[in-house]
């Protein structure tokens, strides 16, 4: 019998410690669960601010190119109908009068290639080329953005976080290695946010930034060969000299030249 009572207190005095550290853990277990968005948020310091500016950002920016560079967006079926029925009739005049007033990308470059069939095939082709050009450059700006964030996103978290681990060992310098170590660990479990928000923004942002790259080019090649199709066989020779885009010329003669009056 005492051998039995013996070997229950030994039992009680080796498992009770670790019964209380098994308390103690799950209490700080629920603790880290009760701890809300907000809360963690607070945590990663200011640099938070930063980054969440930086993610309304990036989302924005991925909804406005993925719009921008849809079909419906860049080539509007209705207005590549509306070309090729005036192009069908010869009626360019028409036809760059009807695209003036739509904003699609399309219908620049159509407009850009109207206003110049008068100086021939080659002037024609440079200027649907470099208004081509000029579109993928306005768009591939914005997408660049993306990777502007992709890679400033995990740097300012890195600084909140070395900031933060400034704050935390001067804490323990502060309170001693005795005291100061529980707080130590606390403090690095908080910059840590930081770092991690950081990432969470730039991953997103890099993926994004390659599959919008690749969209971009896909859609601009689209309207490239488009328009380029539209005015494979136009009648140049008929076109000499024609002003279809009726645009004020504001590039007069020199006022030093003298023009003679008609009797």
């Amino acid at each position: 019998m005492k051998s039995i009572l013996q070997k229950a207190i030994y039992a009680a005095i080796v498992f009770l410690p670790m019964t209380i550290l098994a308390a103690e853990a799950k209490v700080e277990k629920a603790k880290v669960v009760e701890k809300s968005m907000i809360h963690t948020y607070q945590e990663g310091g200011w640099v938070m601010h930063l980054l969440l500016i930086f993610s309304i950002a990036m989302v924005w920016l991925i909804i406005d190119i993925w719009l921008r560079t849809s079909s419906k967006k860049m080539t509007p079926p209705e207005d590549v109908r509306m070309a090729q029925d005036l192009f069908r009739a010869g009626d360019y005049v028409a036809a760059y009068q009807a695209l003036k007033a739509s904003i699609s990308p399309f219908a620049e470059v159509m407009r850009a290639g109207l206003g110049s069939v008068g100086y021939g095939k080659e002037a024609t082709e440079e200027a649907l080329y470099a208004t081509v050009e000029k579109m993928n450059s306005t768009l591939q700006t914005r997408i660049n953005y993306l990777s502007v964030i992709g890679v400033c996103a995990p740097m300012i978290g890195l600084l909140g976080t070395v900031g933060g681990m400034k704050g935390a060992f001067g804490s323990l310098g502060t309170a001693g290695l005795s005291g100061g170590v529980g707080e130590l660990a606390g403090h690095i479990g908080e910059v840590l946010v930081a770092t991690a928000t950081g990432l969470l923004v730039a991953i997103p942002a890099f993926m994004a930034f390659y599959f919008l790259r690749n969209k971009l080019q896909g859609a601009v090649h689209h309207l490239h060969e488009v328009t380029e199709h539209l005015f494979r066989n136009a009648p140049y020779e008929y076109l000499k000299d024609a002003d279809v885009g009726q645009e004020e010329t504001y590039a007069a003669l020199p006022n030093w030249i003298q023009v003679p009056e008609e009797g």
